[in-house]
């Protein structure tokens, strides 16, 4: 399946039409109906009452300030202050709500799409650069924080306003108002050929983001091979060819958010001429009076004046939608292995089976062809053969990493794929060449993932580690269970690391145990510490080594040969290193 993110948003681009990005985003907001409807109900409150306030202006001026009733002036002034209080206490609500409904939403966006991440199969990691991931989760779901938070209300008070303008516009004089609004109709014909333009200029650039961060998180993390080959050229080069796109795209992405505002003005100021002339030919007719122009000439500017404020929100809006679009693509992405019911239990004795099994990887060539094997409890496996021959990727079928293209892969009987990941994670425990541990302390790392252990203190810990004949090996580490381990593990060495993921194997006492390439970079000492640490397993634990090194696999009770998508076995450990000097099948 192709999970390859900028693949999936070139095909989706184009079709994903606005009303359909915001009708997913508006159901993405269900649990804040009550915090959205108090929202709105003080947003309209400060609505109303800004739009009656040029209505009150224009009949003072006509019936009080022209007839010099100053009581009725102090009267009306007094009503407008009290409404502009309200106003401004109402706006005050809405902002705090919406803010809080902000910050909701951010937070329950990260966790879906954090969530959705952790449901997808390792392909999706392998077709995708983590920065990118980083920056969708981090980047892209603040845009639409911050549309929530600081634009949205705004976005429909403005709305209303207009609405409410033009109704006034309209029912104080509709010739008048037909023409003042006129030039709205071109605004709106200009706003919807940009649009596009506008969402797809913003989309590069979250794209352009997502891109900088994945070069930068590539180069940190491998800055130690960086500096060891003194190519720190290298990664100013690359890193400046990724900045210099990047701006590139915030240059094209700035000119499109800002190019409407001024066209805005223009007809805004246009519009205002138009009443300004045909009001004042009104009035010398006898027709229309100056505080009905005044209040006319306010309602105009609350019609166009929220049109150039929404031209810097069109813009930020285009911005979330393209951003919502980015975080949409992956939580529409569907797990193309999921656990499937157990039909029919196959009888074998095998802990382990392949049956005709042949795998692809996307894209690619065929690594496996037909394979059947069985691996039987309690022994011990060896697969040799060169490097890209599919070691490695019959280890990832054997732990389901990978589902094969064909065939079937059997566990106790069953079908591996009816195994929930808690049953199988149980069965099946995976070393790799390169331990990954996280920050905390040894101990945690010794129990992480074990759910039978995880309330163990350190005594109880450490009595379970002396039963197992494991406690030597905490010697290893200055603190004990609580030697700390930073976030890359730079502070112990990589035998150290190795023996926590094998210590915390062993914890897990698998049914099946594979190592891939385990041992391959510690040395000789710490190989025989970790031999040792195997020998604690039960007798029924059938152990899987993938090695290049000879006397890695000397003890295995069978060894098959890897190449050319076959697997067959060899007969002894000669023929094993035959075949592998030969790097070809045998006869």
């Amino acid at each position: 399946m192709n999970y390859n993110l900028n693949d999936i948003s070139r095909e989706q681009g184009e079709k994903r039409q606005i009303w359909r990005s915001v009708k997913s985003l508006v159901a993405h907001m269900v649990g804040e109906k009550r915090l959205l409807a108090v929202s709105f109900a003080a947003m309209f409150i400060a609505a109303v009452l800004s739009l009656l306030g040029p209505v009150i202006i224009g009949y003072t001026i006509d019936n009080y300030i022209q007839t010099k009733q100053f009581h009725g002036v102090m009267v009306f002034t007094a009503i407008l202050l009290v409404m502009y209080v309200i106003s401004l206490i109402a706006g005050y609500i809405q902002s705090k709500l919406m803010g809080t409904l902000g910050q909701n939403m951010l937070f329950n966006l990260r966790n879906s799409v954090f969530e959705k991440i952790q449901t997808l199969p390792l392909d999706f990691f392998n077709q995708n650069k983590t920065g990118d991931l980083i920056s969708r989760i981090n980047n892209d779901t603040d845009k639409i924080n911050q549309f929530f938070s600081q634009s949205l209300m705004q976005f429909l008070r403005l709305i209303l306003i207009m609405i409410g303008a033009a109704i006034f516009i309209l029912s104080i004089n509709f010739e008048l108002g037909v023409a003042a609004l006129l030039p709205a109709v071109v605004i709106w014909l200009f706003t919807r050929i940009v649009s596009p333009w506008i969402k797809r200029r913003n989309a590069e650039n979250l794209k352009s983001t997502g891109l900088l961060s994945a070069e930068v998180q590539e180069s940190l993390n491998n800055f130690k091979v960086i500096v060891a080959f003194n190519r720190r050229d290298y990664f100013r080069q690359r890193f400046s060819e990724v900045n210099g796109s990047n701006y590139k795209t915030a240059v094209k992405a700035g000119i499109s958010n800002n190019v409407i505002s001024p066209v805005y003005t223009l007809f805004s100021n246009i519009a205002q001429m138009i009443v300004l002339a045909f009001g004042i030919y009104l009035i010398i007719k006898g027709e229309f009076t100056i505080g009905l122009l005044i209040s006319f000439i306010t309602y105009v500017n609350n019609f166009y004046h929220p049109l150039q404020q929404m031209a810097a929100l069109w813009s930020n809006f285009q911005l979330a939608l393209a951003a919502w679009d980015r975080i949409l693509i992956i939580l529409n992405l569907s797990n193309d292995m999921p656990v499937v019911e157990a039909r029919k239990n196959y009888q074998t004795e095998s802990l382990m089976s392949f049956r005709c099994v042949s795998f692809s990887y996307p894209n690619g060539k065929e690594v496996l062809h037909h394979i059947t094997f069985d691996l039987e409890r309690g022994k011990t496996y060896a697969f040799v053969g060169p490097t890209g021959g599919g070691k490695t990727t019959t280890a990832s079928l054997l732990s389901r990493l990978y589902d094969p293209t064909s065939g079937l892969v059997l566990l106790d009987g069953r079908d591996i794929r009816s195994f929930s990941p808690e049953e199988r994670s149980k069965k099946v425990g995976f070393i790799l060449q390169d331990p990954f541990l996280f920050t905390g302390t040894v101990r945690e790392n010794f129990l992480y993932g074990n759910d039978e252990l995880a309330g163990c203190d350190n005594s109880e810990l450490m009595e379970i580690l002396n039963n197992s004949g494991l406690e030597m090996l905490i010697q290893r580490f200055d603190k004990g269970l609580d030697t700390a381990i930073d976030l890359s593990a730079a502070d112990i060495s990589l035998g150290q690391r190795q023996l926590i993921a094998f210590i915390r194997a062993v914890l897990r006492k698998p049914d099946l145990l594979i190592l891939d390439e385990a041992t391959a970079n510690i040395d000789t000492v710490t190989e025989e510490m970790l031999e040792e640490i195997l020998v604690r397993l039960p007798s029924s634990t059938t152990r899987v080594i993938i090695a290049h090194r000879l006397n890695t696999i000397a003890n295995a009770d069978e060894i098959y040969f890897v190449n050319s998508g076959k697997i067959i076995r060899a007969g002894s450990l000669d023929e094993a290193v035959e075949m592998l000097m030969n790097g070809r099948m045998v006869s």
